[in-house]
């Protein structure tokens, strides 16, 4: 029997796995082996299975507002976008990570049939909750950039000062550009992107 942590608000829970068969030895395995968690999503992070609950309605129209403010590139490119629910697999290390957004083309290569490849993204996109606030500003850059994805862009409703920040230009496996704007201001996407994105979209 193997437990998971499941992150709520200012407490933690526990699943007990109960499989037939050899247990999970990694947290992939066990990632692969968890059953269907309406209302929770599960990604690994540096070796981690976390299982945290879905954002509040007003995280997901963020990522909405997202989805409509590229859907003209998306429809010139063919792209294809995801707002949550699509898994991505971070090359090299094959662990699963769930980001809030994801634009990629439509052929995409994928890990399995449930996943995209995490270098052959576009981009991937972070809403920060007050629960994710460390994992999206500071776990999230390394884990992108080192699955060689070639966008990564953070937006920052719950700080002080809200923010949004956008990671490019991946070297070595580090993001080596990083540009920040206050919400509300624009901010320039970079190729293949390259759009200035109205970030008052995401003042709701």
């Amino acid at each position: 029997m193997i437990a998971v942590m499941i992150e709520k608000q200012r407490e933690c829970a526990r699943l007990e796995f109960t499989g037939e068969g050899h247990l999970p030895e990694t947290a992939r395995d066990l990632f692969d082996a968890l059953p269907e968690l309406p209302g929770f999503r599960a990604e690994v992070i540096q070796g981690d299975l976390i299982v945290s609950p879905l954002g509040t309605p007003e995280h997901s129209w963020i990522a909405a507002d997202l989805h409509d403010a590229l859907l003209p590139l998306r429809q010139q490119h063919g792209w294809r976008g995801s707002v949550g629910g699509v898994s991505i697999c971070i090359e090299g290390s094959r662990e699963p990570a769930a980001p809030d957004y994801v634009l990629s083309p439509a052929d995409c290569p994928r890990w399995g049939n449930l996943e995209l490849l995490s270098s052959g993204v576009i981009l991937v996109a972070e809403v920060v909750s007050p629960s994710s606030v460390r994992r999206d500003h500071e776990d999230k850059p390394f884990i992108y950039a080192q699955g060689s994805v070639p966008i990564y862009l953070l937006i920052d409703p719950v700080d002080k000062r809200p923010t949004v920040t956008v990671f490019s230009n991946v070297d070595d496996g580090a993001y080596r550009t990083v540009h920040t704007a206050p919400l509300g201001a624009p901010l320039l996407l970079p190729k293949p992107i390259d759009l200035e994105l109205d970030t008052s979209v995401f003042k709701g």
